[in-house]
């Protein structure tokens, strides 16, 4: 069986089980969804692959209690039934200058007031296994010493973060989408434990497309006046964080694709963080 079939064959058991009338099925490179009905609301279940970093979202989201999140419905491990948003137009998509998208993801995060976390959510801490799994030899692309300066940054982060709490861990202009009566809401959180300057570092790096916008070192400056503002935080730990995150997820990429380009646009981003006067990082 592969892993669509799969995937679709949960989606079926768990779409009966839970009584979702199915009304249109999507399918993602590791994802099915369901858009249906569910005791009189619209809905959407979303089944992802089993090795997939969202494969305990739906604990997640039933933390953050539809605070700045989508509304969950039931979950399961692997699977997620949540409130249909409509129109659901993702926030890359919503034509919106930067300075307004990243206005958005700064309110979003600010409304995230989770409960206490999971027991499934990890410690940003456990990232570092990627780093030191290319700690002797790094991916094609990434310099060793920038690996290096990466990976001694992310850990000194880790121990010293002044406060801890569920985060979404991937919250990016592709993960906050339209509501026409809720707004601006996140889906699709992997749900990690760590400091709220944490949470910047996906959005800091993003939309992915365009590394002429998010690796310009007055875009970045700007955002990052904009976040150290808006959510009170600490420049210089945002930075570092943006720096580490972006070099993190480099690495990320080479291990999916096996492919890396040396002008890689998280690669553009980190060297830019670092080489940048202004930067104060």
């Amino acid at each position: 069986m592969t892993d669509r079939d799969d995937l679709l064959a949960r989606a079926e058991t768990q779409a009966s089980a839970w009584g979702v009338t199915p009304a249109q099925v999507t399918h993602t490179a590791g994802s099915v969804c369901v858009f249906g009905r569910w005791r009189g609301t619209d809905v959407v279940l979303k089944v992802v692959r089993r090795s997939s970093d969202e494969w305990f979202a739906g604990s997640a989201l039933e933390a953050f209690q539809a605070a700045g999140a989508v509304r969950l419905l039931q979950h399961a491990d692997g699977a997620a039934l949540m409130e249909r948003l409509v129109p659901g137009t993702a926030l890359a998509d919503a034509g919106l200058g930067d300075r307004e998208a990243t206005a958005v993801i700064a309110g979003v995060i600010a409304r995230m007031r989770p409960g206490p976390p999971p027991a499934t959510a990890p410690p940003v801490e456990s990232w570092c296994r990627s780093f030191e799994r290319h700690a002797s030899a790094p991916p094609g692309g990434i310099p060793k010493t920038l690996l290096a300066a990466a990976h001694d940054t992310y850990r000194a982060l880790c121990a010293s973060q002044p406060a801890v709490r569920l985060l979404h861990g991937d919250l990016h202009h592709r993960n906050v989408l339209s509501d026409s009566c809720k707004g601006w809401v996140a889906i699709d959180p992997k749900g990690v434990v760590g400091e709220v300057a944490f949470e910047v570092g996906a959005a800091l790096r993003n939309p992915c497309e365009r590394p002429d916008i998010f690796a310009d070192p007055l875009t970045i400056r700007e955002r990052v006046d904009h976040f150290t503002r808006a959510l009170k935080l600490d420049r210089g730990r945002l930075l570092q964080w943006a720096f580490a995150q972006a070099v993190l997820a480099a690495v990320w990429e080479w291990e999916e694709s096996g492919a890396l380009s040396a002008g890689h646009g998280w690669l553009a981003l980190a060297g830019a963080i670092r080489n940048d006067p202004a930067s104060c990082y």
